[in-house]
């Protein structure tokens, strides 16, 4: 047994399940504060907070009591917990909440918002620090630090740390290559917050974006709409919007980019950012997260590319 700060560390020996491994070690507590303790989210399992009593355990695992309440549950109905170490948090938010406010007078609920305001519920120096941004209107999987340090370590590095990166997009029409690389080089007007694609290098910020149709899907008023997969080589702001309407396919819903004649019948810009992968940088063991596609995109699929 271990102990840092005021909290209480043990290694596991032999396999078991959570619950059980903790009655043993704490010796006179009752079945039932035992449980409170995962339902306080004050039980880690390798620096993971954990709240089921069955979690498995194997041998040199670490598990640790924390003295005090972990942070509450968090409830949103625009963004979702996926993850959270004493290093980072991984959340899924819903399209049309912002990542980061504006400006600092911003008063807009965020993601940011929403996760300072969790941190802070435990401990009010905690902090939350911005790894990487989604638009907007895209939904699916953000990464943020809890320390300013960790969350330079990761924007320096990164392209090195992702592994795999994999969007879903519903797309204008019917592709005529099912699979393809899109190469071109992004330039942004500051002025009006529009990035412009060339085919050729003009002094832009090279990008790549892999995509492979995986489905299509004809619309009650005949509009065929094509589900996409797409894999980034580099992350440029609106990378995948751009791409996708400069091969003729925009992204449904995208006015943005759309040329102002954009279809969209779900009431949203189809776009959601379904796997991360990236190497822990504390540590350094590949994780990975994936979620469910908004129901919307999945509707009335009528043949497979």
């Amino acid at each position: 047994m271990r102990g840092k700060k005021n909290d209480t560390t043990y290694i596991v020996k032999d396999a078991n399940e959570l619950l059980p491994f903790l009655m043993q070690q704490m010796r006179g507590k009752s079945r039932n504060s035992t449980k409170l303790l995962l339902s306080h989210r004050q039980v880690l399992v390798n620096g993971v907070i954990q709240t089921r009593h069955d979690t498995p355990l194997a041998a040199n695992d670490t598990v640790t009591v924390r003295a005090g309440k972990g942070n509450v549950e968090l409830h949103h109905p625009k963004l979702k917990l996926v993850y959270e170490d004493e290093y980072l948090i991984v959340v899924e938010k819903k399209q049309g909440l912002l990542t980061v406010p504006v400006s600092q007078s911003s008063k807009e609920t965020t993601v940011f918002s929403i996760l300072k305001a969790y941190v802070k519920k435990q401990n009010q120096r905690n902090g939350i620090y911005v790894v990487h941004r989604l638009d907007r209107e895209t939904s699916g999987l953000l990464v943020f630090a809890k320390s300013q340090e960790l969350q330079q370590y990761m924007r320096t590095y990164w392209r090195d740390l992702v592994r795999l990166r994999t969007y879903i997009a519903l797309a204008e029409g019917e592709f005529e290559k099912k699979e393809d690389t899109i190469t071109t080089w992004l330039t942004e007007d500051s002025r009006n917050a529009v990035v412009y694609s060339s085919p050729v290098d003009d002094g832009g910020d090279k990008a790549v974006t892999h995509y492979k149709v995986l489905r299509e899907k004809k619309m009650e008023d005949g509009h065929i709409l094509s589900e996409v997969e797409l894999h980034l080589d580099t992350g440029r702001t609106n990378q995948i919007r751009v791409h996708l309407a400069s091969i003729g396919h925009p992204v449904v819903g995208d006015r943005k980019y759309g040329h102002g004649n954009t279809y969209s019948p779900l009431d949203r810009l189809c776009l959601h950012a379904r796997v991360l992968e990236f190497i822990h940088p504390a540590t350094e063991q590949i994780v990975h997260f994936e979620t469910t596609l908004p129901k919307e995109f999945t509707q009335k699929q009528v043949k497979k590319a």
